[in-house]
């Protein structure tokens, strides 16, 4: 498992505790619609940058997983504040 992967796991185990607290943002069309337009315009923008070689796809794949760290860090800070101040690590 890459570094990408183990930390989009982390983020996705900290979505799962945030649903049980709030389950409205998670709602099935809110969610659909969101995950859809983010992807199809994360993917068009990368896929134009290294086109034009701006960035190369490692640079692209580097990028994506320190921002996916930064995603896994928002939930440990919500988790841990939501549940009195423990430290939460996702992993």
């Amino acid at each position: 498992m890459n570094n990408y992967t183990k930390k989009a796991h982390a983020m996705q185990t900290g979505v799962a505790y945030k649903m049980e607290h709030d389950p409205s943002e998670t709602s099935p069309k809110h969610l659909r619609v969101g995950i859809n337009s983010a992807m199809v315009d994360a993917a068009a923008l990368a896929k134009l940058l290294i086109a034009k070689g701006v960035i190369t796809e490692d640079e692209y794949t580097t990028a994506i997983t320190e921002e996916m760290g930064r995603e896994v860090a928002r939930y440990e800070a919500w988790l841990s504040e939501h549940y009195g101040g423990k430290k939460i690590t996702l992993a």
